[in-house]
């Protein structure tokens, strides 16, 4: 079988105080990736300012930018003249009152080849994102680039395995993680450790069970109240770790991916093909069996229930 290998380039770096300095290392470091080969290049989600969902501010509204603003502006032509793919997380604003957590897929020529919007939203302590975002309205979708069909999903949304498994479905060979994680000042080491192992896992078992890459770009640093955890990495169609980056340090984390794996390691492992998509139709529930109409009332021997109605 025929190779088709991508260099797969991971920006890992700590946020400046600014945007502008934000923008600045991050399209120095895209810049360096393409200098290495990299032909597909990921930042970290909401890569152009510090984690500024940590709390509630009406003033982090200003951090906002439209879909052709600075960074598509900036990285649209940092992909023409490099000839790379870039995905560029962006806190967009749509509309008056209307923002969304989303990212930019901007093809080797420069041109803007789609936008992917955050579908699930948090609310956790430290992380109020429904108070900032929109969930998206895009569904879950698959990029055709100048190196292959690509997709692109946002931080919370790695932790659903449906999320992975439509967007494997229409078709593509990568999962991208643009990612802001990290953990709490006060949890413990233990706490610290078991979390980073379930995120590390869960994202494998989606390049396992959907037999694609999956490539995951996180953010390093102290930001108030939060450490992110670094590790960014990219796992190979089976779970592999093909590469990672450390947990303190900004990277350029290469990976090379051979995206005719994904057909070799489906010939022997048929999942798509044994889906028993016929019976899959409850997924669209939020529990079985909990509605309260679908349950008789109680009664005792001999007597009728009584109507409320």
């Amino acid at each position: 079988m025929k190779k088709k290998s991508r260099r797969v380039a991971l920006i890992q770096m700590a946020s400046e105080k600014f945007p502008q300095g934000c923008q600045a290392k991050a399209l120095k470091l895209a810049q360096k990736a393409a200098q290495q080969g990299a032909q597909i290049i990921c930042l970290q989600e909401l890569y152009r300012s510090r984690y500024f969902c940590e709390g509630y501010r009406h003033k982090n509204f200003e951090l906002a930018e439209n879909v052709n603003g600075p960074s598509r502006e900036a990285f649209s032509k940092l992909a023409k003249k490099t000839k790379s793919v870039m995905i560029v997380p962006i806190f967009e604003k749509r509309a008056e009152g209307v923002y969304h957590n989303s990212a930019l897929v901007l093809d080797a020529d420069g041109s803007m080849r789609g936008l992917y919007r955050k579908m699930h939203i948090p609310d956790d302590p430290h992380f109020y994102e429904k108070f900032y975002f929109t969930p998206g309205d895009l569904g879950f979708q698959a990029f055709d680039t100048a190196y292959g069909k690509i997709g692109v999903l946002i931080c919370w949304d790695q932790w659903f395995p449906e999320a992975a498994r439509l967007t494997a479905l229409a078709g593509a060979q990568i999962l991208f993680y643009p990612t802001a994680i990290g953990w709490h000042h006060s949890e413990t080491q233990t706490a610290r450790k078991a979390q980073l192992a379930g995120w590390k896992i869960v994202q494998q078992g989606h390049a396992v069970a959907n037999e694609v890459f999956v490539a995951v770009a996180n953010r390093v640093g102290r930001e108030k109240g939060l450490t992110f955890w670094g590790h960014s990495f990219v796992a190979g169609p089976f779970g592999d770790i093909l590469a990672e980056a450390r947990e303190s340090h900004e990277e350029i984390l290469l990976a090379d991916c051979d995206f005719s794996k994904i057909e070799e390691v489906r010939r022997h492992w048929p999942f798509l093909r044994d889906r028993r998509i016929d019976a899959y139709g409850s997924l669209t529930e939020r529990f079985l069996n909990d509605d309260p109409r679908s349950k008789k009332p109680k009664t005792r021997k001999g007597k009728k229930p009584v109507s409320c109605l």
